[in-house]
């Protein structure tokens, strides 16, 4: 019967030793695909070194306006491209303190570059939004779960370019979806 126990024992402790190496990871995913489902869209991140990526995104994004002449805003959807370097700083310590890294579960710096097509919703007292290019320095963190629900947020300045205006702008992403794959 002791031998028993003692088995069990030691099936528990190989079980969890090897469940830990499994989520100690501190270098990021070669390929990651998901799916945003906040944002209807697709991303695919590409690992080329242990702690950097390149993250490309095709999405509908929402945006917001505001006509003074009118005293209203507007809500418009228009659908844009992102291009993002990513340097993934803190893997090590969130393994270090038993924390999720998988699936590039961390906090990063990013160059963002982004261009949003022509709105596909109009508004007839606002125009037409017209199409622009965005550069911004971004922070964030990235969240994959076990059900591989992944929560993303990123903040940062950015310097927006159309064909009428330049100027600064604040650059913030939210993103909610699925890891797809293994």
């Amino acid at each position: 019967m002791k031998k028993n126990y003692l088995f069990l024992f030691l099936s528990v402790l190989l079980f969890n030793g090897v469940y830990a190496q499994d989520e100690a990871v501190t270098s990021v995913r070669k390929n990651q695909f998901k799916i945003n489902m906040l944002f209807p869209g697709f991303v695919y991140e590409h690992g080329f070194s242990a702690k950097n990526t390149l993250y490309s995104e095709a999405s509908l994004g929402i945006g917001y306006s505001y006509n003074s002449y009118y005293d209203e805003s507007n809500v418009y959807l228009a659908p844009l491209i992102s291009e993002q370097f990513r340097h993934y700083y803190n893997l090590e310590k969130r393994a270090a303190k038993g924390k999720r890294t998988a699936y590039n579960s961390g906090n990063f710096i990013a160059l963002n570059a982004q261009y949003n097509f022509e709105s596909i919703s109009t508004n007839e007292k606002y125009g037409k939004y017209v199409q622009s290019f965005t550069l911004a320095a971004l922070w964030g963190f990235q969240r994959t779960y076990k059900g591989k629900l992944n929560l993303e947020v990123t903040l940062g300045p950015g310097v927006n370019f159309d064909k009428f205006n330049t100027e600064f702008v604040p650059v913030g992403n939210f993103t909610l979806g699925w890891v797809l794959g293994k």
